[in-house]
């Protein structure tokens, strides 16, 4: 018999089970063939400490010092790059504001991305303090962290029942059946469905496709050193990635959970937008994809115990989040299911709880 079960082998479910597994016995069920299969497998993976809600920000911060330094860190520099048109300005303030832009001319937007359309742009601001994640090697690391304290991570093993017992929670997955005290939500875009499976309420977690291309270096450039770089709204963006370009249009489209692919004119108007701000078009994509970002109703994480059941634990609505909160938001996952004193202040507590659904 296992002490926790943790539904779900994706950022959060892997960062809970780590934090767990220093005081409790846990196994991860992850119903593909890998871990991080889904949105996790699927991100842009960026570090910006000023990005999100204030309680998303909160746990940013409080994850940035794991970030750069633990196992000999995890980030490396890539900057961003705000831009706008002529008629953008008061948007570009308000993004350059909230992101912690500074205003630059636009001989220094050249320097940092040399393809942008000087005819267009009117307007750039630069971030010098936005990093890289190295996605896999995080998880991997959490994943030898919960096998060192005596876990496990099963995968291909899909929950199809979940019920309550005498003594805590008895789950089916795939051809095996699994009995803990207690249970963590991390199934991403089902979490819903899992909550439901156990007979929890759900809380109104709605997964939303972002859809996702490869595109070869513009002209031959080494774009390895090129800030990511972005349209005010964040209705675009673009981010070096192994010698090439990913263009996203940004979209966050609701959708039921699935496998997500691309959707091609969603796709199209991204790229459409990305091209009416640099000289190089678009002759062809190399590849395409789309992840699925889950959002609860008020568009922050759900962390901890649910009211309803105090041995059902949610870390869920990661959003666009997960791998950079991931640090203090397992953390705080860990301290609530043990029964300890966050190290978070109070208020940000209330944010990130699912009490704050329940009500």
């Amino acid at each position: 018999m296992t002490d926790i079960i943790v539904i779900g082998g994706g950022i959060a479910g892997l960062s809970a089970a780590a934090q767990l597994s220093a005081d409790a016995k846990v196994t991860v069920l992850e119903q593909e063939s890998s871990t991080g299969y889904h949105a996790s497998g699927r991100s842009a993976a960026l570090y910006e400490e000023n990005y999100g809600l204030p309680s998303t920000v909160a746990l940013n911060t409080a994850s940035k010092s794991y970030l750069f330094e633990a196992n000999g860190g995890y980030l490396t520099q890539r900057g961003f790059l705000i831009l706008a048109q002529a008629d953008e300005r008061p948007a570009f303030e308000t993004d350059a504001e909230t992101l912690g832009a500074d205003e630059v001319s636009l001989d220094r937007a050249l320097e940092l991305v040399p393809i942008l359309n000087r005819d267009r742009l009117a307007f750039a601001g630069y971030h010098a303090d936005a990093f890289d994640i190295d996605t896999d090697r995080l998880m991997q690391d959490f994943i030898r962290l919960i096998r060192a304290n005596g876990g496990e991570v099963v995968t291909k093993s899909p929950v199809t029942a979940i019920s309550r017992t005498g003594t805590g929670w008895q789950v089916v997955a795939g051809d095996s059946t699994y009995n803990a005290p207690k249970v963590v939500n991390a199934a991403g875009a089902w979490a819903d469905n899992v909550a439901k499976m156990a007979g929890i309420a759900p809380l109104g977690i709605i997964p939303h496709r972002r859809s996702m291309a490869r595109i070869q270096a513009p002209d031959g450039h080494d774009v390895r050193n090129w800030s990511m770089f972005f349209g005010v709204g964040e209705t675009w963006y673009a981010k070096p990635d192994a010698g090439a370009l990913i263009v996203s249009p940004a979209d966050e489209d609701p959708v039921e959970p699935h496998d997500a692919w691309a959707d091609d004119m969603t796709l199209a108007e991204g790229i459409a937008r990305y091209e009416a701000m640099v000289t190089v078009p678009v002759t062809r994509m190399l590849a395409s994809w789309a992840g699925l970002r889950s959002f609860s109703p008020d568009r922050a994480l759900v962390l901890g115990p649910d009211p309803q059941d105090p041995d059902f634990i949610w870390s869920a609505g990661q959003g666009g989040y997960g791998f950079q909160t991931s640090p203090a938001a397992s953390q705080l996952v860990a301290d609530l299911t043990m029964g300890r004193n966050p190290e978070l202040p109070d208020h940000i507590v209330a944010q990130l709880t699912p009490d704050r659904l329940r009500e």
